[in-house]
């Protein structure tokens, strides 16, 4: 089982947008038992909330379910349990890597996508450009399956 988490700040708009359309695609391509997906924000500000009403706005409008995310603060265990901790920005990723264990990597989202031409993904509780961020979190999430699968073609 590959294990994936993904990080923002308050796990309320880029975070569960990810795990959501993450875990669409991976149900698309029938990997759901091979893949688990979650999310946690940097802060527990919001912690047991749903995503932020934008967030669920632009998730409805692409078919992509939601109901179920509620908000959640990393926690230390997080970093041994899951083999892709993946961030949305500079920020998220430079507090990670002060929480992570040594040797352990945390990546930025758009490291795995083909065409973006941003590092970050930009946080939409601030601009609400949700559509814009739906885009990038979609070529991230493309482009991170890609990835997960040709591993586990190469394990299988």
């Amino acid at each position: 089982m590959t294990t994936v988490l993904f990080v923002c700040l308050g796990n309320i708009c880029r975070s569960p947008m990810a795990e959501a359309v993450f875990r669409h695609l991976v149900e698309s391509e029938g990997l759901a038992g091979e893949i688990s997906i979650d999310s946690a924000g940097i802060g527990g500000w919001h912690a047991g909330e749903p995503p932020h009403k934008g967030t669920q706005k632009v998730l409805t409008e692409n078919g992509i379910a939601h109901d179920t995310l509620r908000a959640r603060q990393i926690v230390t265990q997080d970093f041994s349990e899951y083999d892709y901790i993946v961030c949305m920005d500079e920020e998220n990723l430079s507090a990670l890597k002060q929480m992570a264990p040594s040797g352990k990597k945390v990546y930025r989202l758009l490291d795995f996508a083909d065409t973006a031409q941003e590092q970050n993904v930009e946080d939409p509780y601030y601009t609400g450009r949700f559509t814009y961020v739906y885009d990038l979190v979609n070529a991230g999430c493309r482009g991170l399956l890609n990835e997960i699968k040709a591993n586990i073609a190469k394990k299988g």
